[in-house]
């Protein structure tokens, strides 16, 4: 009887180095609308006579929507073709920026918000198809490109929306993004390669395809099987929550007084952060060399160190500038360390893996940006920078007393990990190397005269 034969697939497409930097800006447009509106908030404010203590809310409408979006729609990625859920994303996104643009009453505004939030996850689908795309030997390195796209847009955004919104109004902010957003659908919809399998049942060998709520539930069950996961989950909490910390309570604090500055000048200490984006890459490439654990304890470090920097708000302005540039640097260094692992340590599952780790990222950001908007109103700066440095010291805490399968910061992190949708399969090729030299040390210790 011959052998059976195994079915092979043929290799995914790869990607070039235009399509990598197309997808880069794609991602910094995608998330730069999610966090256009913070240097716009007294403008929102007024349009809509909303409070400044609640004008925040603005904000955490959209990271809800984002959430949303995280958890219902980036899984589908490990079951769709990638290529049409990118282009439709990009295109629900376009939509949602022209309500916003034509709202003229605060709950169409708020809605409208909440969409691009939802839309805006688009980034990572992008991220999961990157690592996919990609050689092992150069994944942590794409998937810093592309997050540095993410890390460019989310600081550029409120320069770009902060000078537009000062010179045309905070309407043309949002007409702007969409026309571009619809720009950007039509070059991926023609640039982007299909993938003609999901990769679960394509690492299985079957054509069989899952059912949404399966796909849903082990989302969630990646929690519980990925020590990995619950730890970085846990940094991303804390680390956006201090990003959004910094941000929203820094929009408001330059625009109240001694400052009153214009949404424009407040826009313009975005380019403070722009290093982030030099980081983004430079940790990924750490983490594909093994070192993202060191990686992210120095990141860590800077972390709580810029927020004396930060706190001389009143007396220096370069001071500020100086601490934003740390800060940003550090909670990117961290969050593309984090995905480099994650998407490393789960070849089968990686839009479902990506979207549990983001939940965390939401999370975080929408609870910084809600508290540090009731603190500011409150108590001022100084109360905010104090929120800041307290939960900057609690991600560095969390990283000095890692779970101790966390350590080594690799893919073989997680042997259980899920690769399908309720079945446990082993995760790489370390697993079967140990399985391997167990079954010849049982061999050879059953044979005579061998040690």
């Amino acid at each position: 009887m011959p052998p059976p034969t195994l079915k092979t697939t043929a290799p995914p497409p790869t990607l070039s180095r235009a399509l990598i930097l197309l997808l880069a800006v794609t991602c910094g447009l995608a998330v730069g609308n999610a966090y256009a509106a913070q240097p716009l908030l007294a403008d929102l404010a007024a349009a809509f006579a909303i409070d400044p203590a609640a004008a925040g809310a603005v904000v955490t409408v959209t990271q809800l929507g984002l959430a949303t979006g995280l958890v219902l729609v980036v899984p589908l990625g490990d079951l769709l073709d990638r290529r049409r859920l990118i282009v439709a994303q990009l295109g629900a996104g376009a939509t949602a920026l022209l309500l916003v643009a034509c709202a003229t009453s605060r709950p169409v505004l708020l809605a409208a918000m909440a969409l691009v939030g939802l839309s805006s996850v688009v980034t990572q689908v992008i991220v999961a198809h990157v690592a996919t795309l990609s050689s092992p030997e150069h994944r942590g390195r794409a998937v810093g490109t592309v997050t540095g796209g993410v890390v460019t847009g989310i600081l550029l955004s409120r320069t770009a929306a902060g000078a537009l919104g000062a010179l045309a109004g905070w309407r043309s902010v949002y007409l702007a993004s969409a026309l571009t957003t619809l720009v950007v659908a039509g070059l991926l919809l023609r640039a982007l390669p299909r993938m003609p399998r999901h990769e679960a049942a394509a690492a299985a060998g079957t054509a069989a395809r899952p059912s949404y709520l399966g796909l849903l539930r082990s989302t969630f069950a990646l929690f519980a099987r990925m020590p990995l996961l619950r730890v970085r989950g846990a940094l991303a909490l804390l680390a956006f929550a201090v990003f959004s910390t910094l941000w929203t309570g820094l929009a408001l604090a330059l625009a109240d007084g001694p400052h009153h500055l214009s949404s424009g000048a407040i826009g313009l200490f975005g380019l403070a952060g722009a290093a982030g984006a030099v980081a983004a890459v430079r940790a990924g490439r750490l983490a594909d060399r093994g070192h993202g654990r060191a990686t992210t304890g120095a990141a860590l470090a800077l972390l709580v160190a810029s927020w004396p920097l930060i706190a001389l708000l009143d007396a220096s302005l370069v001071a500020l500038a100086a601490g934003i540039v740390v800060l940003d640097l550090a909670v990117q260094a961290v969050h593309v360390t984090s995905l480099s692992l994650l998407v490393d340590a789960a070849p089968l599952a990686r839009s479902r893996v990506t979207a549990a780790y983001m939940v965390c990222y939401s999370a975080g950001s929408a609870g910084g940006s809600l508290a540090a908007t009731e603190l500011y109103a409150t108590a001022g700066w100084t109360a905010v920078c104090v929120q800041g440095a307290a939960l900057s010291l609690g991600a560095l805490a969390l990283w000095a007393s890692p779970p101790r399968r966390e350590r080594g910061g690799g893919a073989s992190l997680t042997p259980g990990l899920t690769a399908g949708y309720g079945r446990r399969r082993p995760a790489g090729s370390r697993w079967c190397l140990r399985r391997s030299a167990s079954a010849w040390r049982r061999a050879s210790s059953a044979r005579p005269g061998t040690r």
